[in-house]
């Protein structure tokens, strides 16, 4: 058996904080490989993301120096919105022999409940927890119940750069350097993503 993590979210865009939750649970946790998916069309987002495909590149240059670290596109396989359960069956043949895990920001947690299938998806895989600090001030977690859960919190600092933080630089036309890798960083301005 082989560990596994799966790292899904929109990813728009991606930054420092989201590598550093990738390489502490791949350290922590002996993982084999983290596997970045960016989801095609997320459910619980209020407003549609940047494309697809620029989502996708993004997460490649920034993870692309990172032997352990591979980036799918298999959730444009999924019809309609991407969940989650969809996301796991459908790498599990390309997968064989894999024990699983799932990388979960603490923000994320209140959702998981309302989540797809997520006692099915709770059954084949091991929550990896990354804390956030207004969630886990006092240092420990809650978890919605009565799902089957199995988690481990994730043992890093409490990183507090966001998607949204970058987003709003951007839109105010302040620099975003260091918060995002620098090859991410360049694509966005290659592309003018984020500023209209």
């Amino acid at each position: 058996m082989q560990n596994r993590a799966i790292f899904g979210g929109t990813f728009n865009p991606v930054h420092w904080g989201h590598l550093c939750v990738a390489e502490t649970a791949r350290d922590q946790f002996s993982l084999e490989q983290v596997i970045w998916v960016p989801a095609a069309y997320p459910p619980h987002k209020g407003l549609a993301p940047v494309a697809f495909e620029h989502r996708l590149e993004m997460v490649r240059r920034a993870i692309a120096d990172h032997p352990a670290f591979v980036v799918s596109d298999i959730d444009q396989q999924q019809t309609g919105k991407s969940y989650a359960i969809g996301t796991l069956e459908n790498l599990q043949p390309l997968y064989p022999q894999t024990r699983w895990y799932w990388i979960l920001g603490a923000d994320a947690l209140p959702s998981l409940p309302r989540w797809y299938q997520v006692e099915a998806l709770a059954r084949h895989c091991t929550w990896l927890i990354a804390p956030r600090s207004h969630q886990t001030g006092n240092g420990s977690l809650s978890l919605p119940a009565p799902l089957p859960w199995h988690w481990e919190k994730l043992e890093m600092p409490e990183i507090e750069v966001s998607s949204s933080l970058v987003r709003d630089r951007l839109r105010q036309g302040r620099s975003i350097r260091y918060l995002v890798p620098e090859a991410v960083r360049l694509y966005i301005e290659m592309k003018e993503l984020y500023t209209k």
